[in-house]
């Protein structure tokens, strides 16, 4: 049953589920109508929910535990955020907040949920505007709603309030319906919850202040990566859209530390015609370029094709992404054959040059792993050269994740006349499960998934199927001192 509170309710989560490790705080709200106003704030409405993880003081014990739209993760991994509503037009939640309760530091003992209107004082926009709020908590592994608050108090100035809060007595985790209004922007609350307060005149909205935090020792990078992020967002916002997701996937994955060169490797065989000419494969593409910009700040992939021959056209970047994949096929024309060995290959002497894509019988360490995404939608005509490729590389930094496209024959479950049919028509990826689970390899540097359609999986669930295999590879590559 789920409990329903009123302001200043307290809700005991452990007493009430004593197994809960894994838990949402799920925010939502309805924007007004834009038409029944006039004025400065007949604008766009940008909301925002924030989390400070304070310590005993009351203060964050680091500027990183302050979980925001630029800063989707805490250092322990425990609290990670779905990324920037900026619309608040979806039905149900807008932003949640995903909390391991297993992970969270011996450091954080209370968490505290904001939600602000970005330049809401400037706008002249408040949380009179806006209707149905609401913070609910629920169980992440059986998605039943645990307790729900419901903002029902009248505001009339406020711009910015704070809704919840999470905090640990008596080795219980415990829930406050606190629904505090402030008139107040998002830099009030890191003055109030920061040690360090920054003077008056210097307060500006986080937006523009707080960039992605930097990370301890590598400021150079942290940079760079701040200057990625505000270009994706300026330039392409759909691609930066992408990159939020993919970061819940790579916080979900403990790949905190996740530098790398990212590679598209493309099929470009006549079955896949269709593909290519509905615009999928170019969609795809973005959604890989937007890992690449989670993977490496350079905000850019290798690109790689495959058919007969083995070509490299260069990278993909967010400066000509668009119809890039278009702009591609009228260089290099799909060709009437499909052969991995070939193109694993050239991918190999790219960026390990001295085996030239040969044979190598001994393990060689890079500052950066290789990750490589394979796409096709069959079977390859050299598997012999196929399996000697995979498994020299097996002995470099390189990490190939297939993906093929189309219905498995596995996954046909029909039997008779009915099932004899859809097997003949769906495709036989035994090869590439059999790449996935080969043998006498230095390392095994290999993952597989398959998906009917590439329009049909969700964004996160793609990052999701991207990341699963990967860290468990990084960790490996480290331990046998292939990766530093």
């Amino acid at each position: 049953m789920v409990i329903r509170l009123n302001k200043g309710e307290r809700f005991n989560l452990s007493e009430a589920s004593p197994d809960l490790t894994k838990v949402a705080i799920a925010l939502g709200w309805e924007m007004p109508n834009q038409r029944n106003l006039s004025g400065k704030n007949n604008q766009n409405y940008d909301i925002d929910a924030s989390v400070f993880a304070t310590g005993e003081t009351g203060k964050i014990p680091d500027e990183k535990y302050f979980v925001f739209y630029n800063n989707l993760q805490s250092p322990d991994g425990a609290i990670v955020h779905s990324g920037d509503s900026t619309t608040g037009q979806n039905p149900g939640d807008d932003e949640t907040i995903y909390i391991d309760l297993d992970r969270v530091t011996a450091g954080v003992k209370e968490m505290v949920f904001v939600v602000t209107i970005h330049d809401g004082q400037a706008k002249q926009q408040n949380f009179s505007q806006i209707q149905n709020a609401f913070i609910r908590l629920y169980d992440r592994t059986t998605n039943s709603e645990l307790a729900r608050y419901d903002l029902t108090e009248t505001f009339s100035e406020e711009t910015a309030i704070e809704f919840g809060r999470l905090y640990q007595k008596d080795g219980n985790w415990r829930f406050q319906a606190v629904g505090q209004g402030y008139k107040a922007g998002l830099q009030s609350f890191v003055d109030k919850y920061h040690s360090e307060t920054h003077p008056a005149a210097t307060k500006t909205e986080p937006k523009l202040q707080l960039p992605p935090i930097a990370i301890v020792g590598d400021s150079r990078k942290s940079q760079k990566a701040i200057a990625l992020d505000k270009k994706l967002e300026e330039k392409a916002p759909h691609i930066f859209n992408l990159a939020k997701q993919a970061d819940i996937s790579l916080a979900k994955a403990n790949l905190t530390d996740r530098d790398a060169k990212v590679a598209l490797c493309l099929d470009i065989s006549g079955s896949m015609s269709s593909l290519y000419d509905s615009g999928k494969i170019q969609r795809l593409a973005e959604k890989i370029l937007a890992l690449g910009c989670r993977f490496d700040d350079s905000g850019s992939i290798d690109i790689f094709l495959f058919g007969i021959n083995a070509h490299n056209p260069g990278e993909m970047t967010i400066d000509n992404f668009s119809n890039f994949i278009h702009n591609l096929r009228q260089q290099y024309p799909l060709e009437g054959g499909t052969y991995y060995g070939k193109v694993m290959s050239e991918i190999r002497n790219f960026y390990f040059p001295d085996s030239r894509g040969g044979a190598r019988r001994t393990a060689i360490k890079a500052d950066k792993p290789v990750y490589v995404m394979f796409v096709t939608d069959g079977a390859t005509a050299d598997e012999h050269e196929t399996k000697q490729q995979l498994q020299y590389s097996s002995c470099e930094p390189l990490f190939w994740q297939f993906m093929a496209i189309g219905k498995s024959q596995k996954d046909v479950k029909n039997k008779g006349v009915r099932g004899w049919l859809a097997r003949a028509t769906a495709s036989d990826f035994r090869f590439l499960e059999q790449l996935d689970e080969m043998g006498d390899r230095y390392l095994d540097n290999a993952d597989f998934f398959s998906i009917d359609d590439p329009e049909n999986i969700a964004d996160g669930e793609l990052y999701d199927l991207l990341t699963a295999e990967y860290p468990h590879w990084v960790k490996a590559a480290r331990l046998k001192n292939i990766l530093p």
